[in-house]
């Protein structure tokens, strides 16, 4: 059942005094999460990987996503530094860090971050870790509000701007679709330099230190993603400085909740109102559509049932037409049928009279 205008504002105003007489907003939380037991994830060897773009492609296609501007094979698009955005849920750049030296490519997409901050600024839940560890979006509980790509550490989330009528927060999934089929994500399976490596996330640190102490030439030793905003499902090595690469290394170990916690629990009015606010004027909207769907059906409905009584009619009127003009047929044919009858009743009667 829905709500009347009286009703939301009563409903917000008793939220409201019982946010006010709280000594905190409980809008986030001071514990650290580790991350769900046996979660997954995807460990990306910087070193290994050659800028082929052929993860892009496989991501375009196991997604279908619209077709790119340019080709895969077109390494041209390199030249540029490049961000996700609602076409791509994934993008390699190019790094020219040291003269005369071969360049670094890194591949970019969602991080699936521990305690994803996209999911906690978004009040009505449409971002959800869930326990495989990818970050996954519900775009039928989305209000468009776009706190998601003000709160990403990494400016990962995309909007479709040029969706006018059900426009979306876009971003990589981990392939949780396929993750779900027992299959593995789709840039995984295309990197032909085994540059990217998909496994638990516990078993996946472990074989990052192991290469790290096997070859400490090669290898700055840290993983970046291990710690980073309180830990990522995504892991990266790499041999050069992640920020010469593009990754930011001012992040520090501390989740978005706990970053969040303290400053949102001095503003108790804004954390308490106006969630509920925009969540009640969210469904007022929801509502509002609901009956114009109705509406809309309705007045459809009314139209082809007055459209099926005009046809009736029609259909009527022409078979009391047809009927009469048959009946009318008959009889004349009935009177011509008489009239030769008598006709030759009577030249019969003539020839007797002549005989």
């Amino acid at each position: 059942m829905g709500m009347n205008r009286r009703q939301f504002f009563h409903w917000v105003g008793a939220a409201g005094a019982g946010t006010l007489m709280s000594s905190t907003a409980r809008a986030a939380t001071n514990k650290h999460f580790k991350g769900h037991p046996d979660s997954i994830g995807v460990l990306h060897d910087v070193t290994r990987c050659i800028g082929c773009r052929k993860c892009e492609a496989a991501c375009q296609e196991v997604n279908n996503l619209p077709a790119s501007d340019k080709s895969f094979e077109d390494l041209s698009v390199l030249d540029e530094r490049r961000r996700t955005n609602e076409r791509a849920y994934t993008v390699v750049n190019r790094f020219n860090v040291i003269r005369d030296e071969a360049p670094v490519f890194v591949k970019r997409q969602c991080n699936h971050c521990l305690e994803p901050a996209c999911a906690s600024a978004c009040f009505v839940k449409a971002f959800t870790k869930t326990s495989s560890g990818a970050v996954v979006y519900d775009a039928s509980l989305c209000v468009g509000c776009r706190y998601c790509m003000v709160a990403c550490p990494f400016n990962i989330p995309a909007y479709e701007y040029n969706e006018p009528l059900s426009p979306r927060i876009m971003k990589c999934t981990l392939c949780y679709p396929r993750l779900q089929k027992g299959l593995l994500p789709g840039c995984v399976t295309a990197c032909p330099k085994e540059a990217l490596t998909f496994g638990r996330r516990d078993a996946l640190l472990k074989e990052a230190r192991e290469r790290i102490k096997r070859f400490p030439e090669r290898y700055l030793d840290h993983i970046y993603g291990e710690n980073e905003m309180g830990g990522t499902n995504w892991l990266y090595l790499s041999g050069t400085a992640f920020g010469e690469i593009g990754m930011r290394e001012d992040l520090g170990i501390t989740s978005a909740p706990q970053l969040t916690a303290g400053p949102l629990s001095a503003v108790p009015v804004v954390v308490g109102v106006w969630p509920l606010l925009l969540t009640g004027i969210y469904a007022i909207s929801k509502r509002k559509e609901k009956i114009h769907e109705k509406e809309i059906s309705a007045a459809i409905a009314a139209t082809h049932a007055a459209g099926e009584e005009a046809t009736q009619q029609k259909l009527s009127a022409l078979r009391t037409k047809l009927e009469k003009e048959k009946e009318a047929a008959i009889q004349r044919e009935v009177k011509n049928a008489l009239e030769e009858v008598a006709k030759a009743s009577e030249e019969k009667s003539e020839e007797k009279g002549e005989g």
